[in-house]
């Protein structure tokens, strides 16, 4: 069970009247009773202080291709150790993991040297922490950051972005990548379905951009955030926030958790893909086969770079430095 052993402190903590505290990690800013949590689960009041339940206990790890991160322009072809814990700081009601995310799941332990270990082994990059949200183990991903850097690995954070700029400031330095979940650009999606709010999250866009690499996610819900100036709004502001060569992915909603509205077609994100394409030349369709919607394409010849078939990736167009093997132009790929 999730919080077996001894508790580990929590960052970012205020004390109130009595023995309540405030948590000041992410937006929420929960106001916790003695013996209460905050709203993501994993942040307890024990005795006027906050702990951080889910430190050193995972549950969930495997050695996964970097794209099924999704990160198409980080290391493409490797593999990275991913690990997760249970808990988040939104109630999206479309939740596509939803047994991690809003429950409390079974864990093991795993210490932040074991995971730095584990993420140098089996040709592993280093240490993706994805699967619910990483961001409310902040401290436990921490720690874990260091040990991969000890060992000279990469660390990718993927992350719904609902996060404070002082934590995420502090934590930032230690982060190689991350894909930055943007679930819609209007703040009533936000509120209604997800129990967050769309301001912070294009903060952490913006203070990540130029800071670690960045690639950001939509899911596209027919009938909630698919609306044609929607996307082209939020293509143009990712162009304006993060410059034009941000790597984009739009993936297909499937009726999960709370939502049972009809699933995303491969012709409908094919035409969504269409839209932010005309504004970003790294655009990519996930969850259902859209042709030629896992390719990187060269921005100034384009020939394939990187060809994709599922997470499978055929770098025999790109070179060693991540550069366009016809024509040698640089399309933001980092491969060291």
């Amino acid at each position: 069970m999730a919080g077996d052993g001894e508790l580990h402190k929590a960052a970012y903590c205020e004390r109130r009247e009595g023995r309540a505290v405030r948590c000041a990690l992410c937006p929420h800013h929960c106001r916790i009773a003695e013996g209460g949590s905050g709203a993501c689960g994993v942040r307890k009041n024990a005795g006027g202080e906050l702990y951080a339940l889910s430190y050193g206990r995972v549950a969930a790890a495997a050695l996964d291709p970097v794209e099924k991160k999704p990160l198409y322009h980080f290391f493409p072809g490797r593999p990275i150790f991913s690990l997760g814990g249970w808990g988040c700081n939104l109630k999206c009601s479309y939740c596509q993991n939803c047994s991690l995310s809003q429950f409390e799941a079974p864990t093991r332990p795993l210490s932040p040297e074991e995971a730095g270990r584990a993420g140098m082994e089996h040709g592993s990059i280093g240490v993706a922490y994805t699967y619910n949200e990483p961001t409310v183990a902040y401290e436990y991903v921490g720690d874990c950051c260091r040990q991969v850097r000890r060992r000279g690995g990469k660390n990718v954070l993927v992350t719904n972005g609902f996060i404070d700029a002082g934590p995420l400031d502090a934590i930032l330095p230690l982060v190689d990548a991350m894909n930055i979940d943007v679930k819609a650009f209007n703040e009533d999606f936000y509120h209604r379905l997800c129990r967050g709010a769309l301001a912070p999250v294009l903060e952490t866009v913006r203070r990540a951009a130029g800071k670690t690499h960045l690639e950001l996610t939509t899911l596209i819900i027919p009938g909630e955030n698919d609306a044609i100036p929607e996307m082209e709004d939020l293509a143009k502001w990712i162009v304006d926030a993060c410059g034009p060569a941000v790597p984009c992915h739009l993936t297909a909603y499937f009726p999960s958790y709370q939502m049972r509205r009809a699933a995303t077609t491969a012709a409908h994100l094919a035409h969504a893909r269409d839209i932010f394409m005309d504004y970003l030349p790294y655009v990519y369709a996930g969850n259902v086969q859209v042709p030629g919607g896992g390719d990187t394409r060269c921005v100034q010849c384009g020939s394939v770079v990187v060809a994709r078939r599922a997470f499978n990736a055929d770098l025999s167009g790109m070179n060693p430095d991540g550069s366009c093997k016809n024509c040698g132009a640089d399309n933001n790929i980092v491969t060291a």
